[in-house]
């Protein structure tokens, strides 16, 4: 990888596939920590507000099911956009220009993203978000896991601006935070943690999301950098545990739901090994007979599981 251009980080390359960020270098620094035993080590460092990031949702849901019990899966928060106070990029003037931007990268992850927040309510850093992250993970992975996908869905599809305490609590009581000790995390030790994950991608060379460092036993390190096909992460993984055996996927909608509450058309699609309009229309049949919910955005649907 070669030195780039300061761009703007939120106006995300569908060509690469890559919400890259103003000024940085690339480096080949390895991960200090060396993978569990018999098991590959993923460090996946992203953002919440980042296009690409949510681009690749199905690809990595996907490999969660087919290869879960071979890789653990660490988040780390990159840091995609700090402020627009103390943005270098030449790109663009403010955050409006992201609007536009983001429309077209739902049409091109054929992911549902409604850019109108930008013009809207739009976010003045990603750094609250990222930090909430963190301070929902001191409660456990998998409770962070479904705090980071509730704000996403929120800034993606819902347009609301995950900065805002109101919203980021509100994700807290949706996953079943307990809420006071996520406040105090988020105002103290959650900063911490954050300034940890951003001193890890400096040490890296991380200048954009996704970046994914797969990592074994010994050591020995792939990157798979930027927004790729399904086969990019299967390779990546296979190259380090070659014996790893793909697990068929019980593509039946209630498998399905019941490992993820909440999925987009095209993850359904990836999952269910099904057209995209086919999926559609096998999914908006299940709303019909009221075995799931759906929320409707611009460019998109979010189907759910029914409480």
């Amino acid at each position: 990888m070669n030195n780039i251009e300061q761009i703007n980080p939120m106006m995300c390359d569908s060509e690469t596939g890559i919400c890259e960020i103003p000024g940085a270098l690339t480096s080949r620094n390895d991960i200090n920590a060396a993978a569990k035993q018999h098991k590959v080590r993923i460090h996946y460092f992203t953002d919440p507000i980042c296009s690409s990031c949510w681009g690749i949702e199905p690809q990595l849901r996907k490999l969660k099911l087919e290869y879960g019990e071979y890789f653990d899966i660490e988040y780390r928060m990159g840091g995609l956009l700090k402020g627009w106070d103390v943005y270098s990029g030449k790109d663009v003037s403010g955050p409006t220009s992201v609007a536009q931007h983001w429309d077209e990268a739902s049409a091109y992850y054929d992911m549902p993203i409604d850019g109108d927040l930008w013009i809207e309510d739009p976010l003045t850093s990603s750094y609250p978000p990222s930090i909430a992250f963190k301070a929902a993970q001191l409660q456990g992975a998998e409770k962070g896991m479904k705090f980071l996908r509730r704000i996403k869905e929120m800034v993606f599809l819902e347009k609301k601006n995950i900065t805002k305490w109101e919203h980021l609590l509100q994700a807290a009581i949706e996953t079943g935070l307990d809420t006071a000790k996520f406040k105090n995390d988020f105002e103290n030790s959650a900063k911490a943690l954050f300034e940890e994950d951003l001193a890890l991608a400096r040490q890296l060379g991380v200048r954009g999301f996704p970046g994914i460092f797969f990592t074994d036993e010994d050591n020995n390190r792939f990157l798979v950098y930027g927004s790729k096909s399904y086969e990019h992460y299967e390779q990546a993984l296979l190259k380090l545990y070659p014996g790893a055996v793909k697990k068929s996927i019980d593509s039946s909608w209630e498998n399905l739901f019941g490992h993820y509450p909440t999925l987009t058309t095209k993850e359904f699609a990836v999952l269910a090994n099904k057209p995209k309009e086919d999926a559609a229309v096998f999914l908006n049949d299940l709303y019909l007979q009221q075995k799931i919910g759906k929320h409707d955005s611009k460019n998109g649907v979010l189907w759910k599981v029914r409480n």
